[in-house]
């Protein structure tokens, strides 16, 4: 797979051609023969996919689309994916969200007022998020730039965050990669450019176990609903819903 920086804005040069140093990609300013383009714009950075018929670009964007409108009308701290992690409004959990991806889940449990630590491998996923967060940063909206502020972002293979971190976490939330099959064309989008760029998560059962060698109180892996529970110990039980089901290891009380 052949991806390359397309920058085609003067203004922004400078930082474009550090930002294709910093990831080791070809800096080019018109499209050429790559299967993705990281492309840089005023607006932000976006992942394209090349081709015809090829979807749109997928960028991290807080403030609008279907993150914002989850913010304002997604069932706060009734959403499964809260609950699995143990928050309530006398607790809030510190948080590892050691695949951060896109970084949806950790805006979730970030908007219901916990602080997370996000840890993206991918250096491309991670140069999308870390651009979402900065953009969120600077926001007029006083409640985003709130939210953003209890979210942290770091570079890395999560084994070795956990090896190297002195932090201690309350609930550790993996969602490692797996063939979904949502019908919304824009998960589709989105998953499709992460599975390409990212690559299947072969070591998941690796990661749970550095999890729980970690001690935090609880773990939270997500997974479609009718996936296998990742190689290991058995989870002490589970939440379920229409398309997909968190398992939780829980080895402590939380709070």
């Amino acid at each position: 797979m052949k991806i390359a920086l397309l920058c085609s804005d003067d203004d922004l040069a400078i930082e474009a051609e550090g930002l294709a140093q910093r990831l080791q990609l070809p800096l080019v300013s018109v499209a050429e023969d790559y299967d993705f383009l990281l492309e840089v714009q005023a607006s932000g950075i976006g992942l394209v996919q090349t081709g015809p018929k090829a979807p749109g670009a997928v960028r991290v964007d807080f403030d609008s689309g279907a993150v914002a409108h989850r913010r304002k009308f997604g069932g706060g701290m009734g959403q499964q994916i809260v609950k699995a992690c143990g928050v309530s409004s006398s607790f809030k959990p510190y948080i590892a969200d050691l695949t951060a991806g896109l970084g949806r889940d950790s805006f979730v449990l970030a908007t219901v007022g916990c602080r997370v630590q996000m840890v993206e491998r991918s250096p491309i996923v991670h140069t999308l998020l870390e651009d979402g967060l900065q953009r969120a940063s600077s926001t007029d909206d006083s409640e985003l730039a709130e939210i953003i502020a209890r979210m942290s972002l770091q570079a890395g293979q999560a084994t070795d965050f956990l090896s190297n971190t002195s932090e201690k976490f309350d609930v550790i939330y993996l969602d490692p990669m797996f063939p979904h099959t949502d019908k919304s064309a824009q998960v589709k989008k989105e998953m499709l450019a992460s599975r390409s760029v990212v690559g299947a998560d072969e070591d998941s059962a690796a990661l749970l176990e550095a999890a729980l060698a970690a001690d935090p109180s609880r773990i939270v892996v997500k997974r479609p609903r009718k996936a296998p529970v990742i190689e290991g110990p058995k989870p002490s039980y589970s939440l379920e819903g229409k398309s997909g089901r968190f398992d939780i290891y829980a080895k402590r009380k939380l709070g």
